[in-house]
């Protein structure tokens, strides 16, 4: 694609795919590293995500034609725009946008970054192609944090590499985080880091402590399952691993029925919802066990919950 002819561009996908890197690595493979900071602005949308902002700083910088070129780089007459975490921004300051866009298309390119596009209003959306931002693979994943822990000379254990990418789920931004996290705290002290280690930085629960929820849940006691609760609860481990890590053991479980698979699922959706609105951890954890319990022992479901706690 000819540089004059690049278009708006509106990348989306889950955080730590690589979207805000290629935006930046586009921009230096245009302007290079003299004209990069005159051509090029990068604005966070969730700190400055108002009208005012829209009509001063992005319309101040949209609207002002550019010159000169950079050896050896396109230096195409135009510059460009980032904003990051555009889904951040209000409806009326994307209403605005839109016609800066139309306005002045011919000097300034705009990149817009987000995790939801649906929270884009369709105006800009249909006037930017569209890049979706898919998780990462395992492949491509272990090959960049094998060249990271070579540059940083961190030595890793066997499967630790595989425990990144895991824990991660995909997301590279967190996986070089458990790494740098792991590395400080293990990696002097007792050398290699393990999988174990990386478990450990992450918060996941052990598998012992999962499979005793669920077999508390299966045993028909909600005191035994209260006990299994209080204790995770007590350790500290977070009520949304809590829940993610109870949905994989039971849907890797051949012995639950499909039908128990559903009711569980769509009782720890709604409990993730609350928790993300801020309700009580361990209530919420409370009430999926007892869900899980009469959904693991055919029992059709307990009458309308409370919509809070």
């Amino acid at each position: 694609m000819p540089s004059s002819q690049l278009p708006h561009l509106l990348f989306y996908g889950p955080p730590g795919t690589g979207k805000t890197s290629t935006a930046l690595a586009i921009a230096k493979q245009l302007y290079g590293p003299e004209l990069f900071k005159s051509r090029v602005l990068e604005l966070n949308a969730s700190d400055e995500r108002g009208i005012s902002v829209v009509r001063t700083k992005i319309k101040d910088f949209a609207s002002v034609a550019c010159s000169g070129t950079a050896p050896g780089y396109p230096s195409p007459p135009y510059k460009l725009l980032i904003l990051d975490e555009a889904d951040a921004m209000t409806e009326d300051a994307q209403n605005a946008l839109r016609r800066t866009l139309e306005q002045h298309s011919r000097v300034t390119r705009f990149c817009f970054i987000c995790n939801y596009v649906s929270r884009i209003i369709d105006p800009i959306v249909s006037r930017c192609a569209k890049f979706r931002f898919k998780l990462l693979g395992n492949e491509a994943m272990l090959s960049r944090l094998a060249h990271i822990a070579q540059c940083e000379r961190v030595t890793l254990g066997g499967g630790t590499l595989a425990a990144l990418a895991t824990c991660s789920g995909g997301d590279m931004r967190k996986a070089v985080t458990l790494l740098q996290s792991a590395a400080a705290l293990y990696s002097r002290a007792q050398g290699a880091i393990t999988p174990a280690h990386v478990a450990d930085v992450a918060g996941v629960i052990p598998a012992e402590s999962v499979a005793a929820l669920l077999a508390a849940c299966r045993g028909g006691s909600f005191p035994a399952a209260q006990s299994a609760i209080d204790s995770l609860v007590k350790e500290g481990y977070p009520a949304l691993q809590v829940l993610t890590q109870l949905s994989d053991a039971l849907i890797a479980d051949d012995s639950v029925s499909d039908a128990a698979k559903a009711a569980v699922s769509a009782r720890l959706a709604a409990a993730d919802k609350r928790l993300a609105d801020g309700a009580d951890e361990g209530l919420a954890l409370l009430d999926c066990a007892a869900a899980c319990q009469r959904a693991l022992q055919g029992l059709p479901p307990a009458g309308q919950h409370l919509d809070t706690y």
